[in-house]
């Protein structure tokens, strides 16, 4: 797969088959339509390509709501489209002039002349152009002025739920990783550089790795305690987090520390990705640090049954 960063007067790319939008999460939903894209291309003798916008739109269209938070930061994004056969990812840079353009002016100024548009391929649901103006009924009409085609891909549907980034988001707000991981169609995961803690948790048994999530924009699922993976220099392990305030460990702040399984390894300083695979309980203040340790005990041995049932190796 091919990144191309902006609209360089350069980039022409000849008879391809293009869908659209912000793809955060690269979800099942999203799956759906690159495969059909890439199917289509191949049938047809053509290239696959992925249109995008970094920043997301909403973080430049309202930019005074910090509750937008992405399933996948930009890099991550592009690291999953990497493995759904896509010939070509381009990324506009969105910005408030961008956003301004027409839904025929977005048709005309770069489907048809910037990325040789073929066939479009969109969701039930597709808008496009300034204000999200542009419907369906409206990219039909530009496919015949313009001479190109028009696939819709129907509402589909999982447990009569459709998909969406938004519903993911919310799953994972409210600690509802198997639904977030249902949609997804993978672990929903974070990544993040490991820092020097109280290393209260080692004096109980429970050492932890202090994660320093560096992209502000990346979301954290909610408060509480989670079975997880941990991935360390291409090694995985299986372990417990805990998101929130510590509140038996009076004065701590806000923080997302993992107990690693099995492993004693110096990791300062180096970047870990963590897989969520369940939520086991919420936070819970503890009188002393033996009734701390005694819950930790039970976090662990439900945290290892849940790995086992996941096939992890545990």
């Amino acid at each position: 797969m091919q990144v191309i960063k902006g609209l360089d007067k350069t980039l022409q790319i000849q008879n391809s088959i293009v869908t659209q939008g912000t793809f955060d999460g690269v979800h099942t939903g999203h799956l759906k339509i690159l495969k059909s894209i890439v199917e289509l291309a191949s049938a047809k003798n053509c290239k696959s390509v992925l249109l995008t916008f970094n920043p997301h739109p909403r973080q430049i269209l309202q930019k005074d709501d910090n509750s937008i938070k992405l399933l996948t930061t930009f890099e991550e994004k592009t690291e999953l489209l990497k493995n759904t056969g896509l010939d070509f990812l381009v990324v506009i840079p969105f910005d408030k002039q961008f956003s301004e353009l027409s839904a025929e002016d977005f048709i005309k100024k770069i489907l048809v002349e910037k990325i040789g548009v073929d066939t479009i391929v969109v969701g039930y649901d597709h808008r496009f152009g300034k204000n999200r103006e542009g419907k369906f009924d409206d990219l039909k009409e530009f496919a015949q002025k313009y001479n190109f085609h028009v696939k819709e891909i129907a509402a589909f549907d999982i447990e009569m739920s459709h998909v969406s980034s938004t519903k993911i988001r919310n799953s994972l707000l409210h600690g509802d990783i198997e639904t977030a991981n249902k949609f997804l169609g993978r672990k929903y995961f974070l990544s993040g550089v490991v820092y020097e803690g109280n290393k209260l948790g080692k004096t109980i048994g429970f050492p932890t790795a202090n994660i320093k999530v560096e992209n502000i924009d990346k979301l954290i699922p909610a408060n509480g305690v989670y079975a997880v993976e941990i991935e360390i220099e291409n090694e995985l392990f299986g372990g417990m987090m805990n998101i929130g305030n510590r509140p038996s460990i009076k004065g701590a702040k806000w923080s997302i520390e993992v107990n690693i399984f099995d492993f004693d390894k110096d990791i300062y300083g180096k970047k870990i990705t963590v897989y969520f695979l369940s939520k086991m309980r919420d936070e819970k203040k503890f009188d002393n640090l033996e009734d701390l340790k005694i819950q930790l005990e039970n976090d662990k041995r439900k945290a290892l049954q849940l790995l086992k049932i996941k096939n992890i190796g545990y």
